[in-house]
C-alpha cells in the first residue's frame, strides 16, 4: 500500500466521491436567487475546488468567478470548461480570508459555498475577514448562500461517514471521522482516509485538519458583525420550498445571507492578522453507503449534529 497525505492533489478521486449533487445544487442556487436575491447572472464561488459548480453555472449562461488555494484543483477546473464557458469564467488562486477583486465590488448576484468549507477558517478574525470581503462584492440585494453544520457541544461520541465511488477501474472508498468538539478552543479534529484500489494501484490518502465550531448563537453573532443578515435558512436537502423552521433540531444549515442596508463599504478589505488556513469544499457523494446525514439530522436532539459532507480546504 502506498501512503499519501493530501487528497486535494488528486481531483479526479475527490470528484468521484463528492461530485454527484451538482445539478441539484445549481437548481437550488438559482431558485434561491430568484426568491431571495436579484436572479442575476454574476456568480462567485469561494473555494471552488475542481470546478464542478463553476462549470455547471457557466453551462447555464452565468458569468462565474471562482477561487481556490489548490493549484491542482484549479487546473482540473479549467480543463473541464468548454471554450465558450471559458469566456464566462475567471478562476484565480486565493485564500478565503484574502480574496478581493475591485472590478467585482458590488456586482455579484450570488456567492455560494455550500458544504462546510467555511469551517476551515480557524479563527474569528479569519472568518470575519472572509464574510466582510464577500459582502463587499455582493450587490445590495445579492445573496451569499453559505452551508455548514452547526455544532453539538454536548456530543460524547465521534462521528463517522463512509462513501463509495469509482474512477474507471479504480474503486474509491472515503471514510471521514470527526472527533469531539472543544468548546473552549472552538474546534473539532477531522480525519479523512481515501482508499483507492485498482489495477496496479493501492493508495491510502490520509488528510487531517481541524474544523472551527459554531452553535446557532455563535454563527448569528458572526454574521451580524460582518454586516450580513439572515434572510432564510435551509438544510442539506436543498428544497427551496422547505426552509428550516424556528426551533428545528437539524444542524445541517444553508444560510441565505444578504448585506445589511448601509453595511457595504467601499475600498479594499480590512487587513487581518488571522492565521492562514487551508479551506476548500467537499461535496457528497457517489453511492452513499451510510448516509446518516438526513436520518441523524431528523433524530438529533437540539444541537445534535447530523453527519457531515466533508468540505474542501481554504481557498
Amino acid at each position: 500500500m502506498e501512503k499519501r497525505t493530501d487528497w486535494y492533489e488528486h481531483p479526479e478521486y475527490y470528484e468521484a466521491i463528492f461530485g454527484t449533487d451538482t445539478v441539484r445544487e445549481a437548481d437550488f442556487l438559482q431558485a434561491l436567487s430568484a426568491r431571495h436575491g436579484t436572479g442575476g447572472s454574476q456568480w462567485l464561488e469561494p473555494a471552488c475546488g475542481a470546478g464542478r459548480l463553476v462549470a455547471e453555472a457557466a453551462s447555464r449562461g452565468m458569468k462565474v468567478a471562482g477561487y481556490d488555494i489548490s493549484e491542482a484543483m484549479l487546473a482540473h477546473a479549467r480543463k473541464r470548461l468548454t471554450p465558450a464557458e471559458r469566456r464566462r469564467v475567471k478562476l484565480a488562486p486565493s485564500r478565503m480570508e484574502e480574496f478581493f477583486v475591485p472590478e467585482l465590488e458590488g456586482r455579484v448576484d450570488v456567492a455560494h459555498n455550500l458544504v462546510s468549507t467555511f469551517r476551515y477558517l480557524d479563527s474569528e478574525a479569519a472568518a470575519l475577514a472572509h464574510l466582510k470581503g464577500t459582502r463587499r462584492l455582493l450587490k445590495p440585494n445579492g445573496i451569499y448562500v453559505l452551508g455548514f453544520h452547526l455544532t453539538d457541544y454536548s456530543r460524547s461520541v465521534p462521528e463517522h461517514e463512509r462513501w463509495l465511488g469509482r474512477v474507471g477501474k479504480d474503486k474509491v472508498v472515503c471514510n471521514t471521522h470527526e472527533g469531539l468538539p472543544d468548546r473552549r478552543a472552538r474546534r473539532s479534529p477531522m480525519r479523512n482516509r481515501l482508499r483507492i484500489t485498482g489495477p496496479g494501484k493501492d493508495w491510502l490518502i490520509e488528510t487531517t485538519w481541524f474544523f472551527r465550531t459554531y452553535d446557532a448563537v455563535q454563527a448569528g453573532k458572526l454574521f451580524r458583525n460582518a454586516g450580513l443578515r439572515v434572510l432564510a435558512a435551509y438544510d442539506f436537502d436543498y428544497d427551496v420550498n422547505s426552509p428550516v423552521a424556528r426551533g428545528s433540531r437539524r444542524l445541517d444549515r444553508v444560510f441565505v445571507l444578504q448585506p445589511e442596508p448601509g453595511a457595504v463599504e467601499q475600498g479594499t478589505p480590512e487587513k487581518t492578522s488571522a492565521p492562514k488556513v487551508m479551506a476548500t469544499k467537499k461535496q457528497a457523494s457517489t453511492e452513499k453507503v451510510t448516509s446518516v446525514r438526513k436520518a441523524s439530522a431528523q433524530k438529533a436532539k437540539p444541537e445534535a449534529a447530523p453527519k457531515k459532507k466533508p468540505a474542501r480546504g481554504n481557498s
